[in-house]
């Protein structure tokens, strides 16, 4: 028989779990490779042997997206599987397009043929797009289960820049194996939360693998998503975020839009910012496309470390880098953070930028004045740490997820900020939790 020629369209994480859990030992497909965007130097790259399985004895190549065309007409490539996340339904449909023209069939593949079951009790924390709460809401659960006793363990949506074959399986438990596992900017801001509230975190390559091990030393497993993709596991309790400040983008982003209707769960945060017309224009979507969802209104408070280092002061801000780039939002913690306690000034980073920070502004000019945590790889962590210094600034104000001084050395005084999850109102996520905990 012969078998049908795939390409996987990626980004360095669902594209590999998608290979791995279906198409690895699948001797009714033949992969030819991988495409990457979203993540620089991920392209040119080879998916490893010894993760590849017995059928590609010479691993995978990881080419760029942009060569789509191109190696759909020399590997003759029968289908094309559409698989990373946080992309319009507009820009989804143009690459089908693509596909369809250069003759392949164009797919998206479900959670039935995806998600790997557990033998603990999952919770997964999804949402509709990049940006809009996972984080603190994972960390708002987590904090509720350790009080009622029970062993969490987080397992994070895949960000796997560094050597694939060691990076496998990573178990991070403290602040030394975040420099073990040599981690990116991004990777730390969202270990380093989980490990600061006494939280182990695995993540890696081979989901199925970590699972495994995770279970071991877990009472509940929670499913820290990345971007909005879907979770990998199959969820006992699933709980989707959706951000009232980008009200609408519920319906029009793949595959935020699926978590959206699955959802146990839905938390509207930032309800305490968002206007009210834009809160409720969310609810009512949910309600039109996933009745059974418990509907919860979320509070983002934005605290600050050191508030006497912002007020007056003319503050550079650094925010999330993923959030405010493929993100889209045109601020986070930071600039709130700034506002509320009265910063003097914020400096414009562009003037100061290098490297790859400039090319950055240079792509995603809704950015402005904020200058994104950019970390993918070491030159681009040194040149975000000289953009950082050469400033004028009199604190630099880190809306990070994690405290970005401890990775770099900044030569200005800083203040640390984040965002934590309040309920507001009722029903609750305290009191949807309570539930699932009893039952």
């Amino acid at each position: 028989m012969q078998r049908e020629r795939i390409l996987i369209l990626g980004a360095a994480g669902r594209d590999f779990h998608n290979f791995n859990v279906f198409f690895r030992d699948n001797e009714a497909y033949e992969v030819v490779g991988f495409t990457a965007t979203q993540i620089p130097k991920i392209e040119g790259r080879q998916y490893p042997a010894v993760l590849a399985g017995k059928l590609y004895p010479k691993g995978l190549p990881i080419f760029p997206e942009q060569e789509m065309e191109k190696i759909i007409k020399e590997q003759k490539v029968d289908r094309v599987i559409f698989a990373y996340s946080d992309t319009s339904h507009e820009t989804v449909m143009h690459l089908a397009s693509r596909v369809i023209a250069a003759g392949a069939d164009y797919t998206l593949m479900g959670t039935k043929r995806t998600m790997v079951t557990s033998s603990k009790p999952v919770i997964a924390v999804c949402a509709v797009r990049t940006g809009c709460g996972k984080s603190q809401t994972s960390r708002y659960i987590s904090n509720l289960l350790h009080k009622a006793g029970k062993k969490v363990v987080a397992v994070r949506h895949p960000m796997p820049y560094g050597d694939l074959a060691k990076q496998a399986v990573q178990r991070l438990a403290t602040y030394e194996d975040l420099a073990k596992h040599e981690c990116t900017i991004e990777e730390r801001e969202e270990y380093e939360s989980h490990i600061k509230n006494g939280t182990v975190v695995y993540a890696g390559v081979d989901y199925e693998a970590i699972l495994r091990q995770a279970e071991k030393e877990a009472d509940v497993v929670i499913w820290d998503g990345g971007n909005n993709d879907v979770p990998f596991y199959k969820p006992d309790l699933w709980i989707t975020v959706a951000d009232p400040l980008r009200a609408g983008h519920e319906m029009t982003f793949h595959p935020g839009e699926a978590n959206f209707r699955a959802a146990d769960v839905i938390v509207v945060n930032k309800a305490n910012t968002a206007k009210a017309e834009d809160v409720e224009k969310v609810i009512a979507n949910a309600k039109a496309v996933n009745p059974k969802a418990t509907i919860i209104k979320g509070c983002s408070e934005v605290v600050a470390e050191k508030p006497e280092l912002i007020k007056g002061k003319k503050v550079l801000v650094v925010e999330d880098g993923p959030t405010i780039t493929h993100g889209g939002m045109p601020y986070g913690a930071g600039k709130v953070a700034a506002e509320k306690y009265g910063a003097a000034q914020l400096i414009d980073g562009r003037p100061f930028a290098t490297g790859s920070i400039k090319e950055t502004y240079a792509k995603y000019p809704h950015i402005g004045t904020l200058l994104p945590a950019m970390g993918y790889y070491p030159e681009q962590i040194k040149e975000l740490e000289d953009t950082i210094n050469n400033s004028n600034a009199e604190t630099v104000l880190i809306g990070t997820p994690f405290d970005l001084a401890r990775l770099i050395k900044i030569n200005k005084p800083t203040c640390y900020v984040g965002y934590e999850l309040v309920d507001m109102g009722s029903p609750t996520l305290a009191e949807a939790m309570a539930k699932f905990v009893n039952k």
